[in-house]
């Protein structure tokens, strides 16, 4: 079925149409499509499906975890979700809905998605609809492929809070959609179309939109600024590396946060060289950036009445006569100093210039980095939740309800720096890049890495993301992330569907370590 042309509209009601002349398909939890009157989806139906069809339907329906019934040839399909899951799933079943949309809607130029859920579900169940339609494509074909194909998602909401969803919310929906269908749209694009060059354009495009002029530090500028990390990764590339900043800064904001993405366009693993079979997908490198541009996109349409800064290192860890060497020490933003025994852990010293300039230059109380970091974290958290590592219990608890309010999974990891920063001791510099053991907790310890050059003890919150599996399903990016990051800060957002979804709320901050009072310029929200 072809995504690429999709057009997605989310809609109060999609409006009655017959199967034949619109495919439609029902989804969500069988207890949920039992609620619902014959009334509500006679008009999607009739005349192919009877009254007697659609309750029969309804009744063969076993869903282990999921199952569909055919409800007239292929233009009508009704799909039921699990009708449980655990506590480290979300309510919603996203990743269960994103599937049974692949593979269970009806081809046709204009089709119908009913998706029956609660209202808390709302949310996840638009950003998992919008995975199953991805942007990039370059398969050839006839110039009819190419023709628009329309989409429309209509929520019919059961459960206590059962009244249709409203126009705030659907523009909600929308921009959550397009934040997801951005991210996932640089990922999927290969770094000879989405080159550093590339994702600035990108960048722009959305600064653009939202009327903010981004800030750019590129090339020998990183040098001599003393981006060490940034530019040591990125120098051998033919596109230079940059460190580029969208900054949104709304009178009577009370805190700032800044998100920080690692945007490695290309992983060659540089003079550490990947193998033929790992290096075939390190195009998606640059997911932590993709996700952090795609939600500040959709949060800053959204109203965020905070300072929200994004901050972009985006880099190609090229191979080349001026490619870092294994040995070589760098100086890092922060001022430490690095030897660099693996070429291929990068990610970190991209990450750890951004934490800091984000620190030092933007005055952030909260930092976020998001990254494709390490390969262990499949192993450590697995292939649909992203990792977490914080110096905040709190925020570690708020990561992991986001996640379930969202779809976008998250787990925590081991943080304890006094057991694991061991780990990178050099002789020669302040620490290495790389573990010397690789079988101690290595997505914690590459996490620890960037949090050394914040500092243990700096005193703001910390949080970081490892994502590197979930970013991607086969052969096709999710825009993991876009919805995390609404959900996890929308407390900070003038939406009402956001502030729903969020676990956090404004308050003063406490320490994450021992409950001592934080300097009061060090509000968190939580």
């Amino acid at each position: 079925m072809k995504m690429a042309n999709v057009v997605l509209e989310f809609k109060a009601s999609a409006g009655d149409s017959e199967p034949q002349n619109r495919p439609v398909l029902i989804i969500g939890q069988q207890h949920n499509l039992q609620q619902l009157d014959w009334s509500q989806v006679k008009g999607k139906l009739q005349p192919a499906v009877s009254k007697e069809v659609w309750q029969a339907a309804l009744s063969a329906l076993s869903p282990n975890p999921t199952d569909s019934c055919p409800l007239y040839l292929n233009h009508a399909t009704v799909a039921a979700l699990p009708a449980r899951v655990s506590r480290h799933n979300s309510p919603s079943s996203a990743h269960f809905v994103a599937r049974l949309v692949r593979t269970c809607l009806p081809s046709g130029n204009n089709r119908c998605i009913v998706m029956v859920c609660e209202r808390s579900d709302v949310f996840a169940s638009s950003c998992a609809i919008s995975r199953a339609f991805p942007v990039f494509s370059r398969r050839s074909g006839s110039p009819r492929c190419t023709e628009k194909k329309q989409v429309t998602v209509e929520f019919m909401v059961v459960g206590q809070q059962s009244s249709s969803v409203g126009p705030a919310e659907l523009q909600c929906l929308s921009n959550a959609a397009d934040g997801v269908r951005l991210a996932a749209r640089i990922v999927d694009t290969p770094c000879n179309e989405m080159n550093t060059d590339h994702f600035l354009d990108e960048i722009k495009a959305v600064g653009t939109e939202l009327g903010i002029t981004p800030v750019i530090i590129r090339g020998e500028e990183l040098k001599k600024k003393g981006f060490g990390g940034i530019y040591g990764v990125g120098k051998a590339a033919v596109h230079p590396p940059a460190l580029a900043v969208l900054s949104h800064t709304p009178d009577g904001a009370t805190q700032t946060i800044a998100w920080v993405g690692k945007g490695i366009v290309y992983d060659t693993g540089g003079l550490s060289i990947k193998g033929k079979t790992s290096m075939p997908g390190m195009k998606r490198d640059c997911g932590g950036a993709a996700a952090i541009l795609g939600a500040f996109k959709a949060i800053v349409k959204q109203g965020f009445k905070d300072n929200l800064h994004a901050v972009f290192c985006l880099a190609e860890n090229a191979v080349g006569p001026m490619a870092t060497r294994p040995d070589d020490i760098h100086t890092l933003y922060s001022g430490k100093t690095v030897e660099i025994n693996n070429t291929d852990a990068e990610g970190r010293l991209v990450l750890s210039d951004g934490v800091v300039y984000a620190s030092k230059d933007l005055s952030a109380d909260i930092i976020l980095d998001m990254a494709t970091l390490t390969g262990a974290q499949g192993i450590a958290t697995g292939k649909q939740h992203a990792a977490v590592l914080t110096n905040s219990e709190e925020w570690e608890a708020a990561c992991v309800r986001a996640g379930r309010s969202s779809g976008d999974l998250a787990h925590p990891l081991v943080y304890c720096p006094e057991l694991h920063f061991s780990e990178f001791t050099s002789a020669l510099a302040d620490m290495k890049n790389s573990v010397a053991d690789r079988e101690n907790a290595q997505s914690s310890c590459a996490g620890l890495f960037i949090g050394a050059h914040l500092g243990f003890d700096w005193p703001g919150v910390w949080v970081h993301v490892d994502m590197a599996y979930p970013v991607h399903v086969g052969e096709r990016a999710t825009g993991f992330g876009v919805a995390l990051l609404m959900a996890l800060f929308g407390q900070a957002s003038d939406d009402a569907m956001l502030n729903k979804v969020s676990p956090l709320s404004l308050c003063g901050a406490s320490n994450a370590e021992d409950g001592t009072a934080r300097d009061s310029k060090r509000r968190r929200l939580v």
